[in-house]
């Protein structure tokens, strides 16, 4: 006979007992040659990340293109799931903002039945750690590529406690959720500012006193006297990272941040790492340690161009295919807004020149032509924008405490264990 403080087990379901739709979608003809500025959404699985929507890169179709994909209609409350390749298994909800949308063949859509089960505690489900690892280990067991099919989503099965105790886990969770997502917000305004200011004082030149200064012919183009122009390598130092080898890899050590780290939108994953033992850098060279505040390129495959900052209370390492720019002295604040927008991106992207996948070299890194302002210019904005910077820092340290404590949470609340 249980004791009365004895818990009632919860019980297991598949996955298919409480939706009413599990599918995905296709690629439009022409793929992405066929997509347009703008018109509806259609989601691809670099947008999904586990929890989180990732905005940057999402591609639009329209109505015509839309229409042919009528049967995986997005609609409210759904949830994304990615089903092939490396990103198998994230799982986000919808963001209300980009509907209407579709989904490509890479992502899923997981409608649950609100009569049975809540949908962001069905989300929270897939992503505790332990039924996540299940779902990636069946995601990995096909013949030839890591692939969910729509039996094993469907026969996968979730713990389900009756519906008011699903609702009060899913709100406690969602809390953190909607937390992190208004700082990402006031991340993105705070950004968008000192991107600004450097357009408006380094690429329109209306900086304080501008009026006072003649402007000279360059290889630019027309620039105030006095500022010169030259190359990243003038002023920055270009690192590549280390190839560490397989057999090099471990559970603990000092965590290695690879080109799969390097995000959308200017961030570096710290959480979800790769590690070596200390004695394997101690052997090598220091120079691959990492600190806090370090800008970092992705210089190979699709991600290539890409620039995160490092945000990290702990020391970590590079490894190969990602560059770390060391901008000298008073030229931190200006480097930042030069490679961290989308032109530059796009820059750094069309000196990938590899036949087999895009790729850049850190000589062609350092050959980027720039402008190099004032130290006045320079000290004046500085001033400016690092306040801003450092704000969007301390914003990105909440988020990642936010997030472990959630994680922390999860798979407690799952179990019901609180």
């Amino acid at each position: 006979m249980m004791s009365s403080l004895s818990k009632t087990p919860i019980r297991r379901v598949p996955v298919k007992r409480i939706t009413t739709k599990i599918g995905s979608g296709a690629t439009p003809k022409g793929g992405k040659n066929s997509y347009k500025s703008k018109g509806i959404s259609l989601v691809r699985s670099q947008n999904i990340f586990d929890f989180c929507f990732v905005y940057e890169g999402l591609a639009f179709i329209d109505e015509i293109q839309a229409d042919d994909l009528s049967n995986v209609k997005v609609e409210h409350r759904d949830i994304f799931l990615n089903i092939t390749g490396a990103s198998v298994a994230r799982c986000c909800m919808v963001p209300d903002r980009i509907l209407p949308a579709r989904v490509n063949q890479h992502v899923a859509i997981v409608r649950v039945d609100r009569f049975k089960a809540d949908p962001y505690y069905v989300l929270c489900c897939i992503n505790s750690p332990s039924y996540k690892d299940y779902l990636l280990a069946i995601a990995q067991s096909g013949a030839t590529r890591e692939a969910l099919t729509k039996e094993k989503i469907e026969n996968f099965e979730i713990p389900l406690p009756p519906l008011p105790a699903q609702r009060k886990t899913a709100a406690i969770l969602s809390a953190y959720d909607d937390l992190i997502e208004n700082n990402l917000r006031r991340i993105k305004i705070l950004e968008e500012m000192a991107q600004n200011l450097y357009r408006e004082w380094f690429v329109k030149f209306r900086f304080p006193g501008h009026e006072k200064i003649r402007m000279v012919d360059s290889p630019l183009g027309k620039i105030p006297k006095g500022w010169e122009v030259g190359s990243i390598g003038d002023i920055c130092q270009v690192l590549t990272g280390f190839a560490f080898k397989s057999k090099d890899w471990s559970l603990d050590g000092i965590p290695v941040i690879k080109i799969r780290n390097i995000r959308p939108g200017n961030y570096v994953e710290t959480e979800q790492v790769d590690h070596v033992p200390e004695e394997i850098i101690e052997q090598k060279h220091k120079k691959y340690f990492l600190k806090s505040g370090d800008f970092l390129l992705a210089m190979t495959g699709a991600t290539a161009g890409k620039v995160g900052k490092l945000r990290t209370t702990e020391q970590m390492a590079l490894n190969q295919r990602v560059a770390k720019i060391e901008p000298t002295d008073g030229f931190y604040e200006y480097i930042w807004c030069r490679i961290s927008n989308d032109e530059a991106e796009k820059e750094f992207y069309r000196l990938a020149d590899g036949a087999a996948q895009p790729n850049m070299s850190s000589s062609q890194i350092e050959g980027v032509s720039l402008l190099i302002p004032s130290s006045e210019a320079r000290g004046q904005f500085a001033m400016i924008v690092s306040p801003i910077l450092q704000q969007v820092d301390n914003l990105i340290f909440r988020n990642a405490t936010l997030r472990r404590t959630r994680d922390l949470l999860l798979p407690k609340l799952i179990s019901g264990e609180l």
